[in-house]
């Protein structure tokens, strides 16, 4: 069942179709770099779908116009950011919304926040921030449990063929809207021994309507951020061996043979690097999207009010004006301070970094502290990967590597 949802809402040009219906349209043209439409209904639409995905379409659009660019998602005017130094420039009123909800809460037609002041924006953030810091404090043991018995059970992402994804989609949501709204009704008001996510939310001042969205956009964006993530860094790993002996150096100085513990984590410096560097590689979440309140200006560029603005994170996490060797995966780099402002400035890290890549890190920790110190990890020789860029980028295929144990 959630493998239908996470597959029906990777699908970027509905989203993107989605935000744009939430909104009222904004035809003024700016002046900006780009495409004319093609078609005069359907706008760039006929080019997206002949690049295969949003992602490679905004590749080739920045490396023709450059690093701010528009086009035309039927008669609305969208424009991209390309570039970091773009993205420090771009005051956006509604920056405390963090792109990737808002996009996945638009797909959803979910707008119970999206159009919330400032202040009950920052509220519900750090309502939700606090959720995550205290679900992982409670249910660390069995995070670290589930991973332990690696092979028992995974996602396939596996699809009937027979039903239409709609129906599928819709079928899912419903189901697992029901189940939700059984859970707030049973913890509400009552205490439980162990501290779960929608806990937090229910002592905040949220509408049952409101604990329901949020909880939804964490158990989706959770669960295929994490599975990616986790699947991305072993490929990595099994494909770098200098790497992945680097990080056993460090799992065995800092964990020996004991298990690994929530303090401990953060003396894992070189993981998290090893993570940042996936998440970079990877181009984990290659679009996200705000929109413009208020007219602004971006290097000497007007853009109109109510635009809807790409941030494309795909094209700015290898610019090579930012990250030198953009396509060579180098855990190194996130030496540099400067490095880990600029992922931080892109919302994979620190202050601006989204709960659910919080909870994604914390996860694949667990995960990579069981299998590097106990395994080999060896790539299959001869195999090509191939990347399907969507809500959250994953392999095409199936990622195979083998193993042999460790002495």
């Amino acid at each position: 069942m959630l493998d239908f949802a996470i597959f029906a809402v990777t699908f970027l040009l509905i989203l993107v179709g989605a935000v744009l219906y939430l909104y009222p349209a904004s035809r003024q043209a700016s002046g900006i770099p780009g495409l004319a439409p093609t078609d005069e209904k359907d706008g760039n639409l006929p080019d997206i779908i002949a690049s295969s995905s949003l992602h490679e379409f905004l590749v080739n659009l920045h490396e023709k116009y450059g690093s701010l660019v528009s086009f035309w998602f039927g008669r609305r005017l969208v424009v991209s950011f390309g570039s970091i130094d773009l993205l420090k420039q771009h005051i956006n009123p509604n920056r405390l919304l963090d792109p990737f909800e808002t996009m996945l809460k638009s797909l959803l037609r979910y707008q119970s926040s999206l159009n919330g002041d400032t202040g009950e924006s920052h509220m519900r953030r750090k309502l939700y921030e606090n959720g995550v810091t205290k679900s992982l404090q409670s249910n660390f043991a069995l995070i670290q449990k589930i991973w332990s018995e690696i092979g028992k059970g995974f996602l396939d992402g596996s699809l009937d063929k027979n039903m239409t994804r709609k129906k599928l989609y819709e079928d899912a949501l419903m189901e697992m809207e029901s189940t939700l709204r059984k859970v707030i009704k049973e913890r509400r008001g009552r205490s439980f021994n162990r501290h779960v996510f929608i806990d937090t939310l229910l002592q905040g001042s949220l509408s049952d309507q409101q604990i329901l969205e949020d909880t939804m956009i964490f158990s989706l964006a959770g669960c295929i951020i994490t599975a990616n993530l986790c699947t991305w860094a072993v490929y990595f790993l099994a494909t770098s061996e200098d790497v992945q002996q680097n990080l056993y150096k460090e799992m065995d100085r800092v964990l020996g043979k004991g298990p690994i513990t929530h303090e401990k984590i953060e003396q894992l410096r070189y993981c998290r690097q090893v993570l940042c560097e996936t998440v970079r590689t990877a181009k984990l979440t290659p679009v996200a999207a705000q929109l413009q309140e208020l007219e602004g200006r971006v290097d000497q560029h007007t853009i109109p009010k109510e635009t809807l603005v790409l941030y494309a994170l795909g094209v700015m996490l290898q610019d090579s004006s930012s990250w030198p060797s953009p396509y060579k995966f180098d855990p190194e780099r996130f030496n540099e301070e400067s490095a880990m402002k600029n992922l931080s400035l892109l919302g994979f890290s620190g202050s601006q970094e989204c709960p659910e890549l919080r909870f994604a890190y914390m996860v694949a920790t667990v995960l990579l502290s069981v299998l590097v110190r106990k395994l080999y990890l060896h790539p299959v020789k001869g195999q090509v990967m191939e990347t399907k860029y969507e809500l959250v980028t994953s392999p095409k295929e199936e990622a195979w590597i083998t193993v042999s144990k460790r002495s």
